[in-house]
């Protein structure tokens, strides 16, 4: 962090403090396959159902993922750190090994079986902002699994957070 900005540094600390959801973005298509993970990812709107994923745009991800303009949200579910970070690229493997050894369905794009939601659309608007884009995903098909808790990254670390139990 020594070429950072005082404020560089000060905004990242004060980031670290934001818990976020850990999610996986996939796609396939004439571009390739590819899958990034990231945790700047929200809901937009559910009139039409739209949430937004931030990609570093010098990630080998993110021009597969702009040109082949479907995707899924694959949110993560508690215990599924490992997976993050093999699709962050802190296990070194190249992105065509990513998927090895994942079980995905391969309705339209990779949709990661045991994540806790998937959030199949197409994309809209990207916008670029300062070393990031912000991708606008218009929802098309929403899949949910109960049970499976949820992976947030809080002081940058990994936490698995245990559903709620009802009855």
């Amino acid at each position: 962090m020594a070429d950072l900005t005082p404020a560089q540094r000060e905004f990242r600390a004060a980031m670290a403090n934001l818990s976020a959801g850990v999610n996986i973005v996939t796609t396939d298509g004439p571009r390739g396959r590819a899958g990034i993970t990231v945790s700047a990812a929200c809901s937009v709107t559910d009139e039409p159902p739209t949430m937004l994923v931030c990609v570093h745009r010098a990630s080998r991800a993110h021009d597969v993922l702009a040109g082949n303009e479907r995707v899924c949200v694959n949110v993560l579910g508690s215990g599924q750190q490992d997976l993050a970070l093999r699709f962050a690229g802190a296990t070194g493997l190249p992105m065509h090994e990513r998927f090895a050894g994942v079980v995905c369905d391969f309705a339209e794009v990779p949709v990661l079986r045991d994540a806790a939601a998937s959030v199949i659309g197409r994309l809209g608007q990207v916008r670029a902002q300062g070393s990031h884009s912000v991708m606008f995903v218009e929802v098309e098909r929403v899949i949910t699994r109960s049970g499976s808790g949820a992976l947030v990254y809080f002081q940058r670390e990994f936490h698995s957070l245990a559903g709620a139990h009802r009855g």
